[in-house]
């Protein structure tokens, strides 16, 4: 360590070297603006995984603004020519791609998937269907507008589904995040509620068959060169299903990684991932959400183009068991998205 002799005359302990490091980094460094917040059920959500990322990418040296989705964000954008934008948002305009549309309209450079692979991915229905068609094992599932109980009436919809998929059955909302409108129904007597409770967060709720077994998060992270896999996180909720609670309380779900599965399982859980992230696009940070069957297989479940960064969050245990800074791999994000701006 070299001693630096301060103004007053006093030797100080700071280490040149680490000073003048750290003082570089920031000049080449890409400064970047978090978004976070927004409208949405899950914006407590959002403002925890943006000022998670903000402080990770600070902490690696970049010049951090952090911005929530209101009249001024456009002018705190403007204000901050050249910053790339990595967006923490959870559900609505951030996760369906309608803000993605206004960035790409004025040119801004951003870390994440585009505004198509969001509209997909965000709807669980159509993203299955496109999964499904390239090979992967998926739930039966039916997704099912609001209107149609009105038309037809509630009871034989209700017939219809359980001669169909039997019980129990997992009901949930096309389009949302973090579990909530989610219900697992054992009694169908219970299914009605199941269904107004999905409609209470998108007008489309999807009926899928409930699969048994062990459930996994897989989390990507892609750059412009290549995708790299993480190890699966096995999710073995205290009450037995990850729920909203489960996902965001201390204590109430147990997370393992790398999985306690067999080496086969994993290598097709990372092939699965790998598929969906081929066919619906993900750039960025994305995940994977799956459960391994009885016979072994993973099934998919569904995806998501900007999956939670909390401190209970899955993909950053993902991170911390690949030995990946997330600091690091933000960073390295953010200067793939500068250097391929047009």
């Amino acid at each position: 360590m070299t001693p630096v002799r301060c103004s007053s005359g006093c030797l100080g302990s700071v280490d040149v070297s680490v000073t003048m490091r750290r003082w570089l980094n920031s000049l080449m460094l890409q400064p970047v603006v978090v978004l976070a917040g927004g409208l949405s059920h899950q914006r407590d959500i959002s403002l925890k995984s943006g000022r998670t990322v903000a402080q990770a990418l600070r902490r690696v040296g970049h010049e951090v603004v952090e911005a929530d989705i209101d009249s001024s964000l456009i002018k705190t954008l403007r204000a901050n020519d050249g910053a790339v934008v990595f967006p923490m948002l959870h559900g609505g305009l951030g996760e369906n791609g309608a803000l993605l549309e206004v960035l790409k309209l004025m040119g801004i450079p951003y870390v994440g998937s585009g505004p198509a692979t969001c509209r997909i991915s965000f709807d669980k229905s159509i993203a299955s269907r496109i999964v499904a068609a390239a090979g992967v094992a998926t739930p039966q599932q039916v997704a099912l507008p609001h209107d149609i109980f009105r038309e037809l009436g509630a009871r034989p919809v209700i017939r219809s589904i359980t001669e169909r998929f039997g019980l129990p059955v997992i009901v949930k909302p096309a389009r949302g995040g973090s579990s909530l409108g989610v219900t697992k129904v054992d009694d169908v007597a219970d299914l009605p509620q199941a269904i107004a409770n999905a409609y209470a967060y998108d007008d489309m709720a999807v009926v899928e068959e409930f699969i048994t077994g062990t459930e996994l998060a897989i989390g990507m992270v892609t750059t412009s060169e290549r995708t790299r896999v993480l190890p699966a996180v096995e999710i073995r909720p205290v009450g037995g299903v990850y729920d909203y609670s489960a996902m965001y309380t201390g204590g109430e779900t147990r997370l393992t990684a790398p999985a306690d599965i067999s080496g086969e399982t994993a290598e097709a859980a990372t092939e699965m991932a790998r598929i969906v992230q081929r066919e619906l696009g993900f750039s960025g940070i994305s995940r994977v959400d799956a459960i391994v069957d009885g016979s072994g297989c993973p099934v998919f479940l569904e995806a998501g183009a900007a999956p939670g960064m909390t401190a209970t969050s899955l993909v950053p245990v993902a991170m911390e068991a690949a030995g990946l800074d997330l600091g690091e791999v933000c960073s390295q994000l953010v200067a793939d998205v500068a250097s391929n701006h047009d």
